[in-house]
């Protein structure tokens, strides 16, 4: 089970972008890099291809950006937040703040 996944809010901690925060959009090279929105955009010049009826010019996207650079997102402290896993009496593992004990998915 991954510390960070799709959907969940992410905080940058470290980087160019450090204070900016995001949701994940999508998670890249086994959970190694994020793709989190309006974090680390970076501009690709790209050649028209009218095959797919694409013009070119410079596109601004999201770059990836590693996961020891960001933090889960905590609403109830509104701070970025460490994350620890617990397994519940039905045997379901959870992750949970480390500062509160709060679980993050249920």
């Amino acid at each position: 089970m991954k510390r960070i996944r799709k959907g969940d809010e992410v905080i940058v901690i470290a980087g160019r972008s450090k204070g900016q925060r995001g949701q994940v959009l999508s998670v890249l090279d086994e959970g190694d890099r994020l793709l989190v929105e309006n974090v680390n955009m970076v501009k690709r010049h790209t050649k028209p291809d009218p095959g797919r009826n694409a013009p070119g010019g410079i596109i601004e996207r999201e770059g990836p950006i590693h996961a020891s650079n960001v933090q889960l997102f905590n609403p109830i402290t509104n701070k970025a937040d460490r994350v620890n896993f617990k397994v519940l009496d039905d045997g379901r593992k959870v992750r949970i703040f480390k500062s509160n004990g709060e679980a993050v998915d249920i």
